[in-house]
């Protein structure tokens, strides 16, 4: 509502000078509108440049490398190596948690590919398909792919190195405990075999090992599994696969 002090001035215009008026006021509403439209776009913040939610992959748990190391020299006696391998990813594959995981292989593996690979692949899990000795040593490959010991002081040496994240040790091998004793040192989890174990003990164990792990099990979990397995299969060695762990 207009005051009295502007109804009477408005008696004494003419109707010329109140169409000014008129139109000098719309002109002053407008630039009115303006500027408070401007200040808006400048204070508000375009739909397209508000805070998103981030992104499925950034949110979703990061992926566990699970790094498959074999050796098969040609001068021992030949493994399922390449089996045992297509039984990991069987199982990985058609596990609950099969986007948790990331399988990757080293076949022929030399004592030299040993830490290119865990460099390169950054693994969480580390397994070891081959020959052990009863001395300790485990058989990696030579330049013409005959058997080449690795004492278990050097190996412990190199996972001292990527404790950071590293978790887990496989060693899928004959009197491999020596070894896993030595990595344990370092290794939060390790599994050895107590003594000779058959090759397929070894693969059953990897069956039931990896099963486990796959439906969101944990290590020492899934090593049970893996003892189980073999027990259920009616094979001997179910109580060779040994878990030693740091606490």
């Amino acid at each position: 509502m207009r005051s009295a002090l502007e109804q009477a001035s408005f008696e004494f215009l003419t109707l010329e000078e109140y169409d000014e008026l008129l139109k000098e006021r719309e002109s002053e509403k407008a630039d009115a509108i303006i500027s408070i439209a401007e200040t808006a776009s400048v204070r508000s913040t375009p739909r397209s440049e508000k805070a998103r939610p981030k992104s499925a992959s950034k949110t979703a748990r990061a992926r566990s490398t699970i790094l498959f190391l074999a050796a098969d020299p040609t001068d021992t006696s030949r493994l399922r190596a390449g089996q045992e391998l297509r039984e990991i990813q069987e199982k990985l594959k058609l596990s609950r948690m099969r986007s948790r995981f990331s399988l990757v292989q080293r076949m022929s593996v030399r004592p030299v590919d040993i830490s290119q690979a865990i460099l390169d692949e950054r693994p969480r899990i580390i397994h070891f398909s081959g020959h052990g000795t009863a001395a300790g040593e485990l058989c990696f490959e030579d330049e013409l792919g005959q058997a080449k010991g690795v004492q278990s002081d050097a190996l412990a040496a190199l996972f001292e190195l990527v404790a950071d994240h590293v978790e887990c040790v496989l060693l899928n091998a004959c009197y491999s405990i020596i070894q896993a004793s030595e990595i344990a040192r370092h290794i939060k989890y390790v599994i050895g075999m107590r003594k000779e174990i058959g090759d397929a003990a070894a693969i059953l164990f990897s069956v039931g090992f990896y099963q486990a792990l796959g439906a969101g099990k944990s290590i020492e979990e899934a090593h049970r599994f893996g003892c189980v397995q073999i027990k259920l299969q009616g094979v001997p060695d179910h109580a060779t696969p040994e878990l030693l762990s740091r606490g």
